[in-house]
C-alpha cells in the first residue's frame, strides 16, 4: 500500500492548486516534515471530508444526553473498560497516521514536562508515558496523561511558592530529554478497515470517554486543554521566547469552556504539542551548533 499522501502525487496545477500542498510546503510554523506529512495526509483523507460532518453532530448530541445521565450517576466509572475499548478502536478502525500521532502525543507531552522540570529552579517529579504499541494505552494511559498534567502544574507551583522562586529564562537550557519518539509510522495497523481520521476518531471517542468515566474525571480531562497556554508560558519563559505563544490555540486557562467542543479542542491540543516539541528540537539543535 502506498504511503505517500495523495496531494504529493498530484501534478501541481496553478489553476487548481491543492490547499494541502500549500500547507505542506509552508514553513512558517515549527513542525517536522514527517509529522506535517502524516498530519496533512490524515486531514486530507476522505474520512475527514465525508465522515466527520456526520460524526461531529452525532457525537455532540451524545455528550448532551450523557451529561443528563451523569447528573444522576456522576461517580460511576469503568476506566479499564474504557481504555480497552479505545485500544480496540485504535487497532481496528483508525488510520495509521492518526494512531502514530496519538502515540507520539504521550511521548511529546512527557518530554515537554520533563524539559520544564529540568530547567525549573526547584525539583519537580514527573511520570513519563512512553507507549511503544497501541496495546500500551490499555493501562489507563489517557486518564494518567491528564492526571500527570494537573499534578505537574500543582507540584511545580507549590515548590516554587515554598522556595520563593519563579520560572525565569535559562541561558543554556537542558534539552537532554527532547528527542524524536521511537515510533514508526509503518508499524501502525494498515488494514482496509483502518480508515477513520484523527478528528473523527476524537469526536467519536469523546462521548464514550464521558460515559465510562466519572463526571469529575471527564470535566478534568476536557479542561486540561485549557492548560496549553500555561505549559506554553512555562516553556516560553525558560527560552525567553514568548512571541511563539501565538501557536497556542486553546484560550485562557481561567475560562473553562463547554465540553461540547472538547473533540475539536483536543485536536488543537495535539497540534500545539507537536509544534512545541518541534520548536524545542530546533532550539536544541541551535544550542548544540553554538557549543561547537
Amino acid at each position: 500500500m502506498k504511503h505517500s499522501p495523495e496531494f504529493l502525487e498530484q501534478t501541481y496545477d496553478p489553476r487548481d492548486p491543492s490547499p494541502w500542498l500549500a500547507l505542506y510546503l509552508d514553513q512558517s510554523t515549527p513542525l517536522s516534515e514527517e509529522v506535517k506529512r502524516a498530519w496533512l495526509a490524515d486531514s486530507s483523507s476522505r474520512s475527514r471530508q465525508f465522515v466527520l460532518p456526520f460524526i461531529r453532530p452525532f457525537a455532540r448530541t451524545l455528550i448532551v444526553l450523557f451529561q443528563v445521565v451523569k447528573v444522576f450517576i456522576p461517580r460511576v466509572a469503568f476506566s479499564r473498560a474504557l481504555h480497552r475499548l479505545l485500544a480496540w478502536g485504535m487497532e481496528n478502525f483508525i488510520r495509521p497516521e492518526a494512531n502514530w500521532l496519538i502515540l507520539r502525543h504521550f511521548h511529546l507531552g512527557s518530554q515537554i514536562l520533563g524539559f520544564i522540570a529540568a530547567n525549573a529552579p526547584v525539583e519537580v517529579p514527573t511520570n513519563p508515558l512512553r507507549p511503544g504499541v497501541i496495546a500500551d494505552v490499555r493501562e489507563d494511559m489517557f486518564l494518567v496523561h491528564d492526571l500527570n498534567l494537573y499534578n505537574f502544574v500543582i507540584r511545580l507551583n507549590q515548590n516554587l511558592r515554598a522556595a520563593g522562586r519563579e520560572l525565569e529564562p535559562v541561558a543554556r537550557p537542558d534539552f537532554s530529554m527532547i528527542a524524536p519518539p521511537p515510533l514508526r509510522l509503518e508499524d501502525m495497523p494498515r488494514r482496509g478497515r483502518n480508515f477513520l481520521d484523527l478528528q473523527s476518531s476524537i469526536e467519536l471517542f469523546t462521548p464514550i470517554y464521558q460515559l465510562l468515566l466519572t463526571d469529575s474525571d471527564f470535566w478534568r480531562a476536557t479542561n486540561s486543554l485549557q492548560l496549553d497556554e500555561t505549559i506554553g508560558l512555562y516553556v516560553a519563559t525558560i527560552l525567553d521566547a514568548r512571541a511563539h505563544l501565538m501557536l497556542v490555540n486553546n484560550g485562557h486557562p481561567l475560562v473553562p469552556m463547554s465540553t461540547l467542543r472538547a473533540g475539536f479542542r483536543l485536536t488543537l491540543h495535539g497540534l500545539s504539542t507537536e509544534m512545541a516539541h518541534a520548536f524545542l528540537m530546533a532550539r536544541q539543535q541551535h544550542q548544540a551548533v553554538t557549543q561547537i
